[in-house]
């Protein structure tokens, strides 16, 4: 994620040179920082909560939605410990920087982690670009409900999906912010930057595997962006390759969200008033299922100077919002992460893990709400 600076969407759609065919998915040991949270989240019987009801970790039925009943069983499969695992593989190739010899370490791994589930109906696609002259490869886990395998399943099967929900992460990494960094050479770890968006959303491609996929009248689409820290160049050049009309409904983007000893607390950015609904529907996914982000800030983002890989998808039209541990200057709920963008980005600064889950099962359940 960039804390500074932006650049005119035209300048950077034309900036990406598409250097093969657009993927399809729109259209057809643990860690010392890491503590282990092992209560789950609540969610209410109500979609509108008692207004002293305090977040818990605790889950109850959301009876008579049954629908409802499984998002909520699915938020609680997620696994602190695996999310672990999975940031400490992506930060052990050394830099996930296209131009490190760890970036392919780590698109390996990614693939890897998708393709062992491929059995469940998880379609898997790269997109390769260039930007001035660097390679990226933007990578996407789709899987369509009505369709994926499913031993023995009784649920009829529904029709092919004709809306998508994106989710979506940027795996590669950056330490210009270390004097002297040379970005083929040096090391740039980026655990919180973004593994922690990385690996949530491989924990997600896990538990949306395990049942919760037969209720989904939308495709989700999980998207692993590269170039992002080069301002978003993977996001934008997959942006610019759609076809319309958009089979986009909503585009949620996760990134640095493990650093915070003072709160659980999240900055909620909409892109433009396309965006409004969108917002609403994360907030209401905080209360509804009492997962307790507090605060949870809505920014309005009017134009791509708020450099995140939500931004492309607002600005051509399609809902989007980015969440992340904050995005402007510290305030009294957050100190700072000045490791961010260094090589001392490193796992052990991951030192708030309650958010991080917080942070990934807020996220899953306003992707599901919004594919059933």
């Amino acid at each position: 994620m960039r804390a500074l600076g932006g650049l005119v969407l035209a300048v950077w759609l034309c900036a990406c040179e598409a250097v093969a065919t657009a993927p399809t998915p729109a259209t057809s040991t643990p860690a010392p920082a890491v503590g282990s949270p092992t209560a789950t989240i609540s969610a209410p019987r109500s979609a509108t909560p008692a207004p002293t009801r305090a977040p818990m970790w605790g889950l109850q039925a959301c009876e008579p939605d049954a629908a409802c009943n499984t998002i909520v069983d699915t938020l609680n499969r997620i696994s602190l410990a695996k999310m672990n695992d999975h940031l400490l593989a992506l930060t052990g190739v050394g830099s996930r920087d296209p131009r490190h010899p760890g970036h392919a370490k780590a698109v390996a791994y990614i693939k890897e982690q998708l393709g062992a589930l491929a059995y469940y109906g998880w379609k898997i696609e790269s997109q390769r670009t260039v930007y001035q002259g660097i390679p990226l490869e933007n990578i996407f886990a789709s899987i369509e409900g009505a369709t994926a395998a499913w031993s023995g399943s009784i649920i009829p099967p529904l029709p092919p999906s004709t809306t998508s929900i994106l989710v979506s992460a940027h795996y590669d990494s950056i330490a210009n912010r270390t004097p002297g960094w040379r970005p083929a050479l040096d090391p740039a770890p980026g655990a919180d930057d973004n593994a922690t968006g990385t690996a949530a959303l491989l924990e997600f491609a896990r538990v949306i595997s395990q049942g919760v996929r037969e209720q989904l009248r939308s495709r989700i689409v999980l998207a692993f962006f590269d170039g992002e820290e080069l301002f978003f160049k993977g996001s934008g050049a997959y942006v610019s390759s759609l076809e319309k009309p958009y089979r986009y409904k909503a585009a949620i983007n996760l990134d640095m969200v493990g650093f915070n000893p003072l709160a659980d607390r999240l900055d909620l950015l909409w892109y433009t008033d396309v965006s409004a609904g969108l917002r609403d529907e994360v907030m209401k996914a905080n209360r509804l299922y009492s997962i307790g982000i507090s605060p949870l800030n809505p920014q309005f983002a009017m134009d791509g100077n708020t450099i995140m890989d939500a931004a492309p998808f607002g600005l051509a039209g399609i809902p989007s919002i980015a969440l992340c541990q904050r995005y402007g200057d510290n305030d009294s709920t957050f100190p700072g992460n000045y490791t961010f963008h260094t090589v001392n980005d490193t796992p052990d600064k991951i030192t708030n893990a309650r958010l991080w889950l917080k942070a990934a099962k807020l996220t899953l359940a306003t992707a599901l709400e919004l594919a059933r």
